[in-house]
């Protein structure tokens, strides 16, 4: 399933950001969850969202990292320090470069430059959006489940993409989250594309072994 418009997928799950770039809203039946952490551009976005969908965004209690890449945590930081409570979840191996001073400068340098190249920069300017090494969380890994009452998300590590990658798979839904895993056309800036694949990123990310940038929706399983 191809998504390209935020706005309602299914009961319980959302799409929110825009077509480059986006996260997923789980709705449990007493709080929620953040799946991917998007770029640092959609914040603005988001909180517009969520008043148009109507979503609380105080229900969210929890942020799952599928992987480390700069276009994956980019709402990360904005979300954590606004609200403390807020566990977030990544891979052991995701942790460890989320706590690189290289790996957080390049995050930041790609981040902003990204903002500035799809003309988000002013707009995300009010924003506290750069990684620093104050975010924490709890690492998962193959087996372990993340509960949001009614709802769980079960943790698969597959990495491939990198190898801190993960997805997650939510029985009730029959939904599984797979991270990056294919490629798709869009229409974007080609200064876009210059600014993502340099040489500088995939030095930055070496032991994360692969770097596409690529973006898979979440895939309904039969029964």
């Amino acid at each position: 399933m191809r998504i390209r418009e935020p706005g309602k997928i299914k009961d319980n799950l959302w799409y929110l950001g825009c077509e480059e770039s986006g996260v997923y809203l789980l709705e449990g039946h007493d709080e929620s969850m953040l799946i991917s952490g998007g770029m640092s551009y959609l914040v603005p976005m988001l909180l517009r969202q969520f008043k148009e969908f109507s979503r609380d965004q105080e229900r969210i209690t929890k942020i799952l990292i599928l992987h480390a890449h700069f276009d994956h945590v980019g709402i990360i930081p904005f979300f954590k320090r606004s609200h403390p409570d807020i566990t977030v979840y990544a891979s052991a191996r995701a942790w460890e470069l989320l706590s690189t001073p290289e790996v957080i400068e390049t995050i930041n340098t790609f981040s902003r430059s990204v903002s500035e190249t799809m003309g988000m920069l002013e707009a995300c300017s009010a924003y506290d959006l750069n990684w620093r090494d104050d975010i924490s969380g709890i690492t998962v890994s193959e087996g372990q489940r993340i509960d949001l009452g009614d709802m769980k998300a079960h943790i698969l590590e597959t990495p491939g993409h990198s190898s801190c990658s993960i997805s997650a798979y939510v029985p009730k839904l029959k939904t599984l989250f797979p991270s990056d895993g294919g490629a798709f056309p869009i229409k974007t800036p080609s200064s876009l594309l210059e600014t993502l694949i340099t040489p500088s990123f995939s030095r930055a990310l070496r032991g994360s072994r692969a770097w596409k940038w690529t973006t898979c929706a979440p895939t309904t399983v039969g029964t």
